[in-house]
């Protein structure tokens, strides 16, 4: 057992589109701006606000999540990455108490802050409320004896009544206010800017918003109060995962606009066991990188390029040849449509991709299939054979004529369930992003595959 001493804050909200994204990040970038080594980590299977993070960092985010990891695997995540750091910013999901099937704490920003001790600051939008914030901000403090709320910040208040309203809170609550967020610009809401299908890397003049985010909230947020209170912190106390690093091995990850969402941590995991990350670009590259003995292809927006992707029929040809040879293959959500026949645009246009999958991507006009997922197999994939489970999470607006029957996914609480991924020895194929750690055996598996298939396949 490992103790260690990790200053750390969890920033929530009551509920989703209340400022949280665009506030971590101004934090973020104030607490780097200030000479700290911070740590950024998201509650939940989020890709786009990691890219934010990343941003207002320069280095990777991370996701924690208690329904694809167990207590200890997050205490882990968080204490591996945080650990040489000043200071690890988490920023919560949804609102504070919703977990799992939304009748649940499990998986709720909640559930992290009590699992691993988290002090947890309170981001409440003040729009069009005055003295009512103190009844929400009671409820939140109240609903549980172990909330670890330890302060609050008020979004979206006027500067005129925000000592009026801190005042108050702070003599009847007994809650500390480190400070307030003004009417921001549209413009400098990150909410706003990515709620649609926008990422990170597309948002214009973003490290001059981040910039302006962080000089805003030195003079209006306490950041003093803030990294003491994260210094307050208990230790983190956990078991260490160990892995040992097998034969080296080459895998080339799709990494561009269109094949972006990844979990950092499924990367880490694939290097301690011994491959090398290979980046490449469908969008920009004829050709797959030399070598390889497995290819990753995430998800991400495939469907705002397909003209593009389409046309580079060179690498659609050679990635159709490898996959025939035998080549080990991960292709999640958007990684799995390129492996279609065509894919259809919103218009009901239809492009030529990879063909390897026989089948159609289609526009379905509406979120299809949305949350975690319980994965059991009931025949072969490259994690393992009948019985092999898995944890995942969909969301999409695409479906698929064939979208396989090599899993079943059980939505957790609920009794929905549905058939999944195409699969054998060599391929997983389907809609579920999966988390890597939530079957550390399974992704051994593929690990052995992909060292096998590097001495037959050229």
């Amino acid at each position: 057992m490992k103790k260690i001493k990790v200053p750390r804050i969890l920033l929530a909200a009551p509920a989703s589109g209340s400022g949280k994204t665009t506030i971590t990040c101004g934090i973020i970038r104030a607490l780097t701006n200030r000479g700290l080594s911070v740590s950024s980590f998201k509650c939940g299977p989020d890709y786009i606000d990691p890219m934010f993070h990343k941003k207002a960092l320069g280095v990777d985010s991370r996701n924690l999540d208690l329904f694809f990891n167990d207590e200890n695997t997050v205490k882990y995540l968080l204490a591996e990455n945080a650990e040489k750091k000043d200071i690890a910013v988490v920023e919560g999901v949804m609102g504070y108490y919703d977990g799992l099937a939304g009748k649940d704490y499990k998986a709720s920003s909640y559930d992290l802050a009590r699992t691993t001790a988290t002090p947890t600051i309170l981001i409440v939008d003040c729009k069009g409320k005055s003295v009512s914030i103190l009844a929400e901000i009671y409820g939140f403090l109240n609903m549980e004896k172990d909330s670890n709320i330890k302060g609050v910040i008020l979004n979206r208040v006027s500067p005129m009544i925000f000592e009026e309203i801190k005042n108050l809170i702070e003599e009847r609550l007994k809650i500390r206010v480190l400070g307030y967020v003004g009417m921001l610009k549209k413009d400098y809401a990150l909410e706003s800017r990515h709620l649609g299908l926008v990422i990170a890397d597309e948002v214009e003049n973003l490290d001059e918003i981040l910039d302006f985010l962080a000089a805003e909230f030195e003079k209006t947020i306490d950041m003093d109060l803030l990294i003491k209170l994260a210094s307050d912190a208990p230790q983190i106390e956990y078991e260490p995962i160990q892995v040992s690093s097998q034969k080296s091995f080459k895998i080339a990850v799709a990494m561009d606009r269109a094949f972006c969402f990844y979990y950092q941590d499924n990367l880490d995991l694939l290097k301690k066991l011994g491959a090398e990350i290979c980046c490449f670009s469908p969008l920009a590259d004829d050709k797959l990188p030399d070598d390889i003995s497995a290819l990753y292809l995430g998800g991400g927006y495939p469907e705002l390029y397909l003209p593009q992707l389409s046309q580079n029929t060179k690498l659609l040809t050679q990635i159709f040849e490898k996959l025939t040879n035998g080549l080990a293959c991960i292709a999640e959500c958007g990684g799995f449509m390129y492996l279609h026949e065509t894919i259809e645009d919103k218009e009901h246009n239809k492009y030529p991709m990879v063909g390897f999958i026989k089948g159609e991507s289609v526009y379905a006009g509406k979120l299809v299939r949305f949350g975690y997922i319980d994965m059991t197999a009931k025949g072969e994939s490259i994690f393992g054979g009948e019985g092999t489970k898995l944890k995942g999470h969909e969301f999409h607006y695409w479906d698929s004529t064939n979208n396989g029957d090599v899993f079943v996914a059980q939505k957790p609480l609920r009794k929905t369930s549905w058939e999944c991924v195409i699969g054998n020895e060599n391929l997983y194929a389907g809609y579920p992003h999966i988390h890597f750690y939530s079957n550390i055996t399974a992704i051994e598996r593929f690990v052995k595959r992909c060292q096998k298939n590097a001495e037959i396949v050229g």
